[in-house]
């Protein structure tokens, strides 16, 4: 076992294998990014309150120090806007099994490709390249996905969702008060469900994908860039329709809020054009 209390700029590096990636911190930066090198932990600003770190068993705990007992708790979340931020970047292998917690700040994770989990309570996530399976929420502020494959869940309760150059094999994501932007190419079978209770969706794909698409919203507009996907009004504004053999599947869904689907075009060899 392997344990340090931080409490000004310091960078480590990590002689045993890490497994399993597990940090909390309360406010600041936090950047995640995958190594074929050692382990290393990078903290370039530290608050009032020192980071604590143990390396047990292949198990690497990140920890933001605050107030015992309930009376420090309620104490501490009545102040985090004035709570000492850090700033603190790790390097893993691509394998780790990631718990990523964030109260108040940026948090940004690119290259792991087995289990990542994100939760944001106010602020942004950006993840950049991951495969395997992604979960990531916020309470309040935008996610972005990057370059994505595999299972992704995004999840927003006021903030806007944008998935660029995605080609996840199953995609959910969900803004209660938001919009959401996606650009994908997804291989066959896959399956993509959006949902806003209030906020636009906008959708762009590939013109020769094969997809069955669903489009619903109870009180906005549809538009569509294929033919084969028709639109009807009654009882409540519609879609539907195949693209190409329609093994994948493309669901949205809006409460209040338009819902737009693009068609992207490619050449004749199957190249994206400009």
């Amino acid at each position: 076992m392997a344990g340090w209390t931080v409490e000004s700029p310091q960078r480590l590096t990590l002689d045993d294998r890490v497994t399993r990636l597990d940090v909390r911190l309360v406010s600041g930066r936090l950047n995640v990014v995958a190594t074929d090198g050692p382990s290393r932990i990078d903290i370039t600003q530290v608050g009032r309150r020192p980071v604590l770190i143990d390396h047990t068993d292949g198990l690497l705990r990140i920890r933001q120090e605050r107030g015992r007992g309930w009376a420090g708790a309620l104490r501490w979340f009545r102040s985090i806007h004035r709570y000492p931020r850090v700033d603190v970047s790790v390097a893993v292998p691509a394998d780790v099994l990631a718990d990523l917690g964030l109260v108040a700040g940026s948090l940004v994770v690119s290259g792991l490709r087995r289990q990542t989990t994100v939760h944001v309570t106010a602020g942004q996530i950006t993840l950049m390249g991951l495969r395997g399976s992604t979960s990531a929420k916020i309470t309040s502020g935008p996610v972005e996905a990057l370059g994505v494959r595999g299972d992704l869940t995004l999840e927003t309760v006021s903030g806007e969702v944008i998935l660029a150059d995605s080609a996840a094999d199953r995609v959910r994501a969900q803004t209660v008060s938001g919009a959401i932007t996606c650009d994908l190419d997804n291989p066959r079978h896959s399956e993509i469900r959006l949902t806003s209770i209030s906020g636009s969706i906008t959708v762009r794909v590939r013109e020769d994908s094969d997809l069955a698409v669903r489009l619903h919203t109870a009180s906005g507009r549809i538009t569509s860039g294929f033919p084969q996907v028709r639109t009807s009004t009654f009882p409540l504004p519609s879609s539907e329709g195949v693209l190409g053999d329609g093994d994948g599947k493309l669901w949205a869904s809006a409460t209040s809020g338009s819902i737009s689907l693009l068609a992207r075009a490619v050449d004749h060899d199957g190249e994206e054009l400009p």
